[in-house]
């Protein structure tokens, strides 16, 4: 396993890691239209990645916004 493989699985997002999150959204989910995604969807999604460790009860709209914007931003 070479040293690349070792950064991008010891990866861990948090809110604050709101850019990454938006590419791993992207990535996981491309055939999203966000015109169709709410904010909730954004909450799922982001807790459910293999990567996020974070407090669950830290999460906001601002924080989920900023997400949405990110990710709107990289279409």
């Amino acid at each position: 396993m070479g040293l690349y493989n070792i950064r991008v699985m010891s990866k861990r997002y948090c809110w604050d890691s709101v850019y990454e999150i938006a590419l791993a959204l992207k990535v996981r989910y491309p055939q999203e239209t966000l015109e169709n995604v709410s904010l909730q969807m954004i909450y799922d999604w982001v807790i459910a990645l293999p990567e996020f460790e974070d407090d669950l009860e830290l999460a906001n709209d601002g924080i989920l916004l900023a997400i949405f914007q990110e990710w709107y931003e990289e279409l």
